[in-house]
C-alpha cells in the first residue's frame, strides 16, 4: 500500500522538513540533555554525552529501522514483504517506520561500545540514559499523530481521533462499515502518556536516589515499565505484527518484563539477605 505523503513543515526544492523527523530529533535532544544532567548530579562528566551521542543515535536508528523493515505488520502496512521488493525505500525513514525495540537495542549496543572504548561503566551510563529514552519516546510518538498512524479500534470516547480516508488501514478503510465520522482510539497518545509517567519515575530515582540503587537498576526499571506500557497499548493496534494469538511486541514485552522483574527482585533480596542482623 502506498501511504499518503507525510506532513511537511517547510520545503526548499527537493529538501523538506517533516513533522515526524522534527519530533524524533527533538526527542533525541531532550534525551541527551536529561542524560547529561543525571550524569552530572551523580558526579560524572555530563559533557561526555555529546561525544557519545552520534554513535548512539546512528546505532539506534539502524536498529529501529531494521526492526520495522523485517516486521510483518497487518492492515496492509509496509513490512518485509514490501521492502524486499523496494529495497531503496528502506532509507526513507521520514515516512515513518522506526521500531522502539530495535532503537533501544541498537542504541544500547552503541553506548556499550563507546563506554568500553573510553573505559566507562556501560551499565552506569545506560542508567543515566534510560529516563531520557522514555522522555524521547513520549515526544517522538507525536510523530505518529502527525502521520495519522498508530491508532486503534473505533471508540465513542471524547478524545477519539478522526482519521481521514487516505490514512485508514484495513479493515477501517471500509467506509461503508466505518463512515467518516467514526473516531478511533489514539493509541500513540496512550503510549506517549505512559512513557511520560515512566520518565518521571526513572528521572526522580536517578536524580535523588541513585546512590541507593545498583548499577543497572534503572535499566531494568525501564525495561519492566515499558514492557507493561507496550503490552497493553499493543492490544489496541490492528496493524500489529503477530506471533499467533499475541502481537510480536507483546511477546517481547512479556519476556523483557518477566526477566527484568526477576532480576530486580533477586538483586535486592540478595542484598537484603546478605546484610548483617541489627
Amino acid at each position: 500500500m502506498q501511504p499518503p505523503v507525510p506532513p511537511i513543515i517547510v520545503s526548499w526544492g527537493p529538501f523538506a522538513v517533516h513533522w515526524y523527523g522534527l519530533l524524533i530529533v527533538t526527542g533525541i535532544i531532550m534525551a541527551a540533555i536529561t542524560t547529561a544532567y543525571l550524569a552530572k548530579v551523580n558526579g560524572d562528566d555530563g559533557e561526555r554525552v555529546w561525544d557519545m551521542l552520534l554513535v548512539v543515535v546512528i546505532a539506534g536508528v539502524i536498529g529501529a529501522r531494521l526492526y520495522h523493515v523485517f516486521s510483518q505488520p497487518a492492515g496492509g502496512l509496509r513490512g518485509w514483504s514490501y521492502y524486499k521488493q523496494n529495497p531503496v525505500e528502506i532509507l526513507f525513514i521520514w515516512e515513518g517506520g522506526l521500531g522502539i525495540y530495535g532503537a533501544v537495542l541498537g542504541g544500547a549496543i552503541g553506548l556499550y561500545l563507546y563506554c568500553r572504548h573510553e573505559g566507562l561503566s556501560p551499565l552506569r551510563w545506560m542508567d543515566y540514559a534510560v529516563p531520557g529514552v522514555a522522555l524521547g519516546q513520549a515526544i517522538g510518538r507525536w510523530g505518529n499523530y502527525m502521520n495519522r498512524e498508530l491508532y486503534g479500534p473505533p471508540t465513542t470516547l471524547p478524545w477519539g481521533l478522526n482519521i481521514p480516508a487516505p490514512y485508514r488501514i484495513a479493515p477501517y478503510n471500509d467506509m461503508t462499515r466505518y463512515p467518516p465520522e467514526v473516531r478511533f482510539h489514539p493509541t500513540f497518545l496512550y503510549e506517549s502518556l505512559g512513557a511520560l509517567v515512566l520518565f518521571f519515575i526513572l528521572f526522580t530515582l536517578g536524580a535523588k536516589h541513585y546512590e541507593r540503587l545498583k548499577e543497572g537498576d534503572l535499566v531494568l526499571g525501564y525495561l519492566l515499565g515499558y514492557a507493561v506500557i507496550r503490552f497493553f497499548t499493543e492490544m489496541l493496534r490492528p496493524d500489529a505484527w503477530r506471533m499467533g494469538a499475541l502481537a510480536t511486541a507483546q511477546v517481547i514485552a512479556l519476556v523483557l518484563g518477566s526477566v527484568s522483574l526477576v532480576l530486580l527482585v533477586v538483586r535486592h533480596l540478595g542484598r537484603r539477605s546478605a546484610s548483617p542482623p541489627a
